[in-house]
């Protein structure tokens, strides 16, 4: 590859309004050299309109390189925050947590939770679940290494029924965009990534609400839920959890321009 190729691939990328053309132009360039693809045939993919990491086939999420198929949703990421979120309550459980990936994707999030507490010392007892086929076959792949259970259905549906009551900690990565906002989303997506993953409703809450309704029956004395939404609609999800039993509260980060959104069973052994 030489520079004028390079130039060459930089000068496409901008004419199809690319932002970071010369980091896309880099990934692309050694995307080729290292699977042997045809480095035109992937510059036109992008030059089109397809996400990048759909292009790549991963994400680089919390330092990880993510599997990322089409049709599977894009792990962002400000949602590294709800991670961090996640493994600072995990660390303060004296026995191994119990976490579970519901609405998981790719399975970025218990990816990320899990190794990060690996690397803590911590091992986790981990399972993940999604309604899509293509997400599940994805975070399978992901998740091998860990030999995390995924499964396939609607929320808490397919999840063994010994974890019920269990749970430590549920991250819940749900859609949160209200319907009518869908049309003003970027292109990539938009029109790229699976709608079930993006559409929230009409105020953006409807999944939320109806993780909450069943979570306290699934989460163990202490657990806690994190799910991720707008700044705007924390208000309202947390009158959500109070009205399910659930002690809620909100963390948040200016570095990320993230909101978490946390729900808590409580305790009656430590009144918590």
């Amino acid at each position: 590859m030489t520079a004028a190729d390079s130039g060459n691939v930089v000068a496409r990328l901008r004419a199809a309004g690319c932002v970071f053309v010369e980091d896309e132009a880099r990934l692309l360039i050694e995307a080729a050299a290292e699977t042997g693809a045809d480095l035109d045939a992937l510059v036109a993919q992008r030059v089109a309109g397809r996400p990048l990491e759909y292009v790549l086939g991963w994400v680089e999420f919390r330092g990880m390189r993510v599997e990322v198929s089409r049709g599977v949703f894009i792990p962002r990421q400000r949602t590294a925050f709800l991670v961090d979120q996640a493994v600072e309550s995990a660390r303060m459980i004296a026995r191994r947590p119990v976490a579970v990936d519901m609405c998981c994707g790719s399975g970025a999030l218990g990816l990320a939770f899990a190794t990060t507490l690996a690397e803590k010392g911590i091992a986790v007892e981990l399972a993940a679940a999604d309604i899509e086929p293509v997400a599940v076959r994805c975070a399978r792949r992901n998740l091998a290494a860990l030999r995390a259970p995924v499964y396939e259905g609607d929320l808490f549906e397919p999840l063994p029924a010994e974890l019920r009551g269990r749970i430590d900690v549920l991250l819940a990565n749900t859609p949160y965009v209200p319907s009518e906002m869908i049309a003003r989303m970027p292109p990539e997506a938009r029109d790229h990534e699976p709608r079930t993953a993006l559409d929230g409703g009409p105020d953006g809450l409807d999944t939320f609400r109806r993780v909450v309704a069943d979570a306290r029956d699934w989460l163990a004395p202490g657990g806690h839920l994190f799910v991720e939404s707008s700044a705007a609609q924390a208000p309202v999800a947390l009158a959500v959890l109070t009205e399910h039993g659930l002690t809620g509260r909100v963390a948040e980060s200016e570095e990320f321009y993230a909101t978490v959104v946390i729900g808590t069973r409580p305790d009656a052994t430590s009144g918590r």
